[in-house]
């Protein structure tokens, strides 16, 4: 038998960064893996929305562009149903992407992990699950035969087909969709060309934007993802039978868009290939006692570009909120805002990818006249906005008990830049710890008293910005804003928010804080 905090079963990249996230926090989780090794196969492109933001406050985002193909970049178009959403003449469009194939992300994010000193065990398969008021049991085959291993929480991360979401019996309801989709990340073949607007010329078809072309049989899709690199999709209305078993092969996808446009396509060397139906499922829980999902094992989305950005926020919200409870601080109810505030995240990231399935699947006159409707929507300014921050989740607002809370609670931290007397930083430096911070931006004395009986739980900064949102900021290790002070609110009521919010967060104080110097920021 192995006793450890925590297992996180399933070695992709929601466990991995929470894993990493857990160690930052002081806890030593144990990582169960069933592959052998990092995935070779492709499953996603790269990263997109949110993710992107919080690893930049984390101080990761430099490592993750390197590695990748060019920076973190605003997508110029993205794929909404059967719309391209042009963002071209945005001078800051809301929705980034960097393109990091994820065998790639996962390798970066294993390396991080170790660099952590986190435990990872492969060739690990949980063939049980089971709970009591105290720990977690979880049955375990592995290359030496079977064993088990005892915990006091268990995360599965263990995808869409999660064994921990099954031997849990978690709900997970929802819809599978008939049509199958093909898709196909290929090199350009020499005969198709690829203009600097992003317009593609391709013998059968001529010259094109990024499209979705329908037919009576199906839709055809293709962008460039760089000029060596395209990628086409088919969906088939009708699909012929497939063994999801077999591999996807190139002469599949070809046959599959011939049938699609009665036509051929031509197409390089395959780089990443898969085939699958569209799902839209979300567990009713995320959350059962001991055991929690994260991930594909809690949400599968019908639309592409998406899953991994809701399941690594999954992972860093939940993160600090479990190592709370490990070392013995948490308050009553912190661990539940998990399922709380990540299953109100999964609903609204449902909601555009259910809307993406209805604009997708029309066939008839309807059908076309909404999406025709739906671009000429996009060509305003702020529909163009709105739904772009829907798609990155940079919309969502986490549930606030205050009934008169600040605008800004609830809502990710924007990165202001600031100045202190040891020179400029921003809030995204303040948060490379991935601990609290409460950011006094008025030289509030009385609110950085109250902050000392939590100093050993949270940082307190001072500093300065060009045109502050609020007094203060209590900012969580999840960089979303636990509480604000509006500007010149009262002492007797921004004392009493705060000491609220500090109890509600980060647990009682102190009984007798010692008086400091406010640490440097």
């Amino acid at each position: 038998m192995i006793d450890v905090d925590v297992v996180i079963v399933g070695a992709g990249p929601v466990g991995l960064l929470l894993a990493g996230e857990l160690r930052r926090a002081g806890v030593r989780p144990l990582v169960l893996e069933r592959q052998p090794q990092t995935r070779d196969i492709p499953r996603a492109n790269g990263l997109s929305g949110q993710i992107l933001e919080l690893l930049r406050y984390r101080g990761l985002l430099d490592r993750f562009e390197a590695a990748g193909v060019g920076p973190a970049h605003p997508a110029p178009r993205f794929p909404f149903g059967e719309v391209h959403l042009d963002f071209t003449g945005l001078a800051d469009p809301p929705l980034r992407g960097l393109h990091l194939p994820q065998p790639q992300l996962e390798r970066l994010l294993d390396e991080h992990a170790r660099e952590l000193d986190v435990d990872i065990r492969r060739r690990q398969e949980i063939i049980g699950v089971s709970q009591d008021g105290d720990t977690v049991t979880a049955e375990v085959h592995g290359p030496d035969g079977p064993y088990q291993v005892r915990s006091r929480y268990l995360v599965g991360c263990d995808g869409a087909r999660s064994r921990v979401r099954d031997r849990a019996g978690i709900p997970f309801p929802g819809t599978t969709y008939p049509e199958v989709n093909r898709l196909g990340q290929v090199t350009t073949p020499d005969a198709v060309a690829v203009f600097d607007d992003g317009h593609l010329d391709v013998p059968g078809l001529g010259r094109i934007r990024p499209s979705f072309i329908r037919t009576d049989r199906g839709v055809f899709g293709i962008g460039a993802l760089t000029a060596e690199m395209l990628l086409v999709s088919t969906t088939e209305f009708e699909p012929a039978e497939t063994d999801d078993d077999t591999p996807m092969s190139l002469t599949e996808l070809q046959d599959s868009i011939r049938r699609v446009l009665d036509i051929d396509i031509p197409l390089g060397d395959p780089i990443r290939l898969s085939r699958y139906r569209s799902e839209a499922r979300q567990a009713a829980r995320y959350r059962d006692g001991r055991i929690m999902l994260a991930g594909d094992a809690a949400h599968l989305f019908p639309a592409t570009g998406v899953g991994l950005n809701a399941g690594m926020l999954d992972a860093v919200n939940l993160a600090w909120k479990l190592a709370a409870d490990l070392h013995g601080w948490a308050p009553p109810g912190l661990l539940d805002t998990y399922h709380d505030e990540r299953h109100v995240a999964g609903a609204r990231t449902m909601l555009h990818t259910q809307a993406q399935v209805a604009l997708r699947r029309g066939q008839d006159a309807a059908a076309q006249a909404l999406r025709e409707v739906f671009l000429e929507l996009f060509v305003d300014e702020q529909p163009l906005r709105r739904i772009g921050a829907l798609i990155s989740g940079a919309d969502i607002r986490y549930p606030v008990p205050d009934p008169d809370h600040h605008a800004l609670a609830g809502t990710f931290a924007p990165d202001l830049a600031l100045h202190t007397d040891q020179g400029a930083t921003s809030v995204a430096e303040l948060l490379h710890s991935a601990r609290p911070v409460l950011l006094d931006l008025a030289d509030r004395q009385d609110l950085r008293d109250i902050a000392r009986g939590w100093q050993h739980r949270v940082d307190v900064r001072s500093a300065e910005a060009e045109s502050r949102p609020a007094d203060a900021l209590l900012i969580r290790p999840d960089a979303h804003i636990a509480w604000a002070a509006t500007v010149d609110e009262p002492v007797d009521t921004a004392s009493a928010g705060l000491r609220d919010a500090l109890a509600r967060w980060f647990g009682a104080p102190r009984e007798t804080p010692m008086p400091v110097a406010d640490p440097p920021a």
